[in-house]
């Protein structure tokens, strides 16, 4: 097949102009990358790169693989992805039309594709589905965008792509040998540092790849890897609110009390890298076999200091009386204060007298990993047969261990544990003021002694130390085959696919209570922790000390040797999922464009086995191995047209479909109940997967000489809607032992109603350099380009009664009313400088069942501003600066408790919330040099 091509001028190149030139050659090795071909690959035609305009080179190159791919697509070239300080993949995707990120500690983490949630998102490397170490919510953030060549994301599903992909799939096409004309090496290096904190970051990667002529064909070769590592420090504050049963005053229906307040106070070190192999091997002309394999890390060490003010401590004491009352402060109640209006305490202002400090220092060493290994061959015949074939190992790991934590409680003496003034009336601080607590005269009346400003002047005695072995292990066997013939206007194939996916998960504990801890560690918190001063800068109202890792890591050792580990019964557990697939599917060609249409079979076959335990008040636990199989059979048909209105414009339409399958936690066939705490969890294995029906209609135009104009229109149509209920259990078939276990709360996955998404997105690229002599503009000012791009979502499903709350429509979770992202950059002359803005709307978290609840939980609107500079020294070396999230805003989750009151028939202000999480990550600036050979 004779591959379109990229010439090589003289000019001062971009470190990552070979990545750039691998375009054109992976716009047609789409059968290698077990993806769809793009129409018409003889005329292309040719991508010229000269070097001197790395980014609308590779942008230009980008567009060329997106205007004749037979269904729609949006791409990051290789130079894009490194164009910005994009350390992982979904940061990088981030950039693209139609695509907005969930994130965690200020890292991108999920993608949400125009608006849907994340779970309707599936990662690919190479055109092979992965599942995530985490499971079917993909995470992209343990993915380092050093390994891409491109990134290409699909958001309307072809037959050949897997059914469980409703919203798009994000294909991270790696490199080849064959991407470059011969020997090639390029790296980079650099350091810098994070704001907050003062702490470092450092980065690398290198490159190396050869072609050989041998007496047996072509055989490429490339190596790679990537290092990043950030340390960091995090301010955070969380407040928790309920309903309160005692609370029966006049105004009670809206009052939701905070009966926890914390600040999570973190430490930081988190590390992406990996190693990449490829071997290409083309014996001639008509075949070529590929092995690769891919093996990412993510690691994430977190110590976490932990200060919880238990507020609701003693809350029995509240009368429950209904009749109004005065509401004057009062400073020497009856009661601890708590939720008690009487002595002129407010959901927002209050001072609670004598609570329990509950502190928790946390050291953990979370790792994912994900090794990938392909061997892969295309080969043509005679008459335009063609056969492919792919066969797929991965391996996808989630280590949750905890190396320790130690907990310290306030004693049960009211004295001894401190008085609490809060104000919660700005939704971007929690003010907690300590006094000490002094008791009055009457032995049930307590007031506010001295302010305390150190809160480890508190005795809080050591309570109990854990130490959690926790590791989840996904192992996925892939066998594909897809026959094609080449007619003269037309492409038919058909394929098979074959997927066994098994994932285990495997917890054990070391619980020791606060004897046992006792011979581990120190009981006195201050001779566990260290004097170092505060590295965030929240004002807390109050100082402490961090805990000594070291000795955290000794007391882990140290209880390691001394005790047994003990099964997690009830969150151990083994699902096994196999699917067979078939399809058919034939792209016709006209003067006019293209149809693409077929459809696809899946036979879904699960087989689960876990264990169900009941733990009691007292005596040991109770467990029962349960199993449970279950299949199905599921159609998945699509159709798209192409339709040219000339050589620059296109139409796209497009009806897809598919279905999003519950995580296989969440479909593990057990219940765990715990008496003490009065609940029932579990999985659901008779869970239905949640069926989208998608349309899309696009306007493409893609601009001579240069540019790039886009619209288009999206609906999808939700049924059975997947999402985590609360309700009471109300059944009588888990009573036992003369325990009534009907009104436990249960939560476990299951079915909602139906509903739908649909909205608009827009996208322009432009660069000046094509029109400054027509515009009469001086040569200098061609270096300038822009980028943009807009989406717009509005989307409503069915949300069943519960409890007495009547069936109401909600978002789907992650969607956001609007998502853009405007960037400008300057390159010219060596010099390569680029800022972009991205910003999304507040998007909803998670769905509230009752009234005991808060409300809905949103996280509030969310932007970033990122900079990046390169200047080219020499043809093969270049200097960078990156400089990340510069506004430095912060992250704000909150619970809205207003619309489940107005669906409870409560009159309730149409705006309320209630912040529940904040957290700022400070700004982080790194440099250091790129070179290429």
């Amino acid at each position: 097949m004779q591959h379109s091509f990229i010439r090589r001028r003289a000019g001062v190149p971009s470190v990552r102009l070979a990545l750039a030139c691998g375009i054109a050659g992976w716009a047609l090795a789409s059968t290698q990358a077990m993806a769809q071909a793009p129409a018409a690959e003889e005329d292309m035609g040719a991508i010229v790169v000269t070097g001197t305009r790395p980014i609308a080179e590779s942008e230009a190159a980008a567009l060329e693989i997106q205007k004749n791919w037979d269904s729609l697509v949006t791409v990051a070239a290789s130079d894009s992805v490194g164009r910005l300080p994009d350390q992982n993949i979904a940061q990088a995707a981030s950039r693209l039309p139609g695509i907005s990120v969930e994130r965690d500690q200020g890292q991108a983490r999920y993608i949400n594709l125009r608006g849907a949630p994340k779970t309707w998102t599936t990662l690919s490397f190479d055109g092979i589905n992965v599942v995530s170490p985490e499971g079917r919510d993909a995470r992209f953030d343990s993915i380092p965008s050093a390994i891409a060549g491109k990134i290409i994301v699909s958001k309307a599903v072809t037959p050949d792509m897997p059914g469980e992909t409703v919203a798009g799939n994000v294909n991270v096409i790696t490199r080849s040998a064959f991407d470059y004309d011969g020997f090639h090496l390029a790296g980079k290096g650099g350091l810098g540092f994070a704001e907050l904190g003062d702490k470092k970051e450092y980065e690398g990667a290198l490159v190396v790849s050869d072609r050989f002529q041998t007496g047996i064909g072509e055989i490429g070769v490339l190596l790679s890897g990537s290092y990043y590592e950030r340390n960091m420090v995090t301010d955070n504050f969380e407040t928790d609110y309920e309903r309160v049963s005692q609370d029966q005053r006049p105004g009670n229906a809206t009052r939701f009390w905070a009966h926890e307040a914390e600040n999570k106070l973190y430490r930081l070190t988190r590390k992406n890298w990996s190693v990449s192999g490829r071997v290409d091997w083309k014996p001639d002309e008509a075949n070529s076999i590929s092995l690769r394999s891919v093996y990412t890390i993510f690691t994430d060490d977190e110590a976490r200091d932990n200060y919880r003010f238990d507020l609701d401590d003693r809350q029995s004491d509240l009368s429950n009386g209904s009749a109004a009352c005065p509401t004057a402060v009062n400073t020497m109640p009856t009661t601890t204060g708590y939720a008690d209006v009487c002595i002129g305490n407010t959901p927002q202002k209050g001072t609670i007298y004598g609570i329990d400090i509950r502190q928790r220092s946390t050291l953990r060493a979370f790792r994912q990993s994900i090794f990938t290994n392909t061997l892969a061959g295309d080969h043509e015949f005679a008459d335009g047969w063609k056969l492919s074939w792919v066969g797929n190992y991965t391996e996808s790991k989630d280590d949750r261990s905890i190396v320790g934590e130690a907990t310290w409680d306030s004693p049960s003496t009211r004295t001894l544990r401190p008085t609490v003034a809060y104000d919660f009336s700005d939704p971007n601080l929690s003010r907690l003021t300590l006094y000490r607590t002094l008791q009055l005269a009457s032995p049930t009346r307590y007031t506010a002694g001295a302010q305390v400003t150190a809160v480890d002047d508190f005795t809080k005695p050591l309570s109990g130390f854990t130490v959690l072995d926790a590791v989840d292990t996904t192992k996925a066997y892939t066998g594909r085959l897809v026959l094609a013939r080449e007619l003269e206007h037309a492409t038919l194939k058909a394929g098979f696919q074959y997927d066994r996916r098994t994932k285990t998960a495997d917890e054990q504990q070391i619980t020791l209570n606060a004897a046992q801890a006792a011979t581990v560690l120190p009981t006195d918190y201050n001779q566990f922790s260290i004097d170092q001063k505060f590295l965030g800068k929240i004002p807390m109202g109050y100082t402490f000390r961090y805990f000594d890792t070291d000795k955290m890591r000794a007391a882990s050792e140290a209880a390691r040797a001394a005790y047994a580990f003990a099964p997690n019964t009830g969150n151990n557990y083994r699902v096994r999922e196999e699917v067979l697939a078939g399809f058919l599917m034939g792209t016709v060609h006209y003067d006019w464009g293209s149809v693409v249409g077929g459809v696809r079979v899946e036979h879904v076959k699960n087989h689960g086995f876990a264990i169900a335990t009941v733990t009691p008040v007292s005596g040991p636990a109770v467990s029962t191995p349960e199993t449970r199989e279950s299949s199905q059979t599921l159609a998945f048909p699509s159709l798209h047209i192409n339709y040219n209105i000339d050589d620059s414009k296109k139409l796209r339409f497009s009806f897809n479909s598919g279905a999003a399958r519950a995580d296989y936690d969440q479909m593990r066939p057990n219940f765990v109940v715990n008496d003490s705490d009065r609940v029932i969890s579990g999985g659901n294995p008779d869970v239905k997967p949640e069926r989208a029906y998608g349309v899309d209609t696009y306007f493409e135009w893609y601009v001579k000489p240069q540019g790039y104009l886009m619209v288009g229109l999206f609906y999808k149509h939700v049924e059975d809607v997947l999402y985590n209920q609360r309700r009471t259990y109300g059944l009588t078939d888990l009573n036992s032992g003369g325990i009534d276990r009907s009104d436990y709360g249960y939560s476990r996955i299951t079915n909602g109603g139906s509903g739908r998404i649909y909205g608009m997105e827009a996208a322009a690229q432009f660069q000046l350099e094509p029109w400054t002599e027509n515009l009469g503009l001086p040569s200098f000012m061609g270096g300038f380009g822009i980028s943009a791009n807009l989406t717009l979502n509005d989307s409503k499903v069915e949300k069943p009664a519960v409890e007495g709350i009547p069936a109401r429509k909600v978002r789907l979770p992650g969607t956001s009313d609007f998502v853009y992202n405007i960037g400008g950059y300057y390159e010219k002359y060596g010099l390569s400088i680029r800022l972009q803005y991205q910003n999304r709307s507040k998007w909803l978290d998670t769905v509230s069942d009752t009234l005991a609840d808060a409300g809905d939980t949103y996280w509030d609107s969310d932007d970033e501003l990122d900079f990046s500079a390169r200047y080219a020294i020499t043809k093969n070396f270049e200097i960078y600066f990156d400089a990340s999230n510069l506004l430095n805003h912060p992250g704000r989750r909150f619970s809205d408790p207003g619309s489940l009151l107005r669906a409870s028939g409560v009159q309730a202000p149409d705006s309320s919330n209630q912040t529940i999480e904040w957290e700022r990550f400070g700004r982080r600036y790194t440099g250091g040099i790129r070179f290429n050979f």
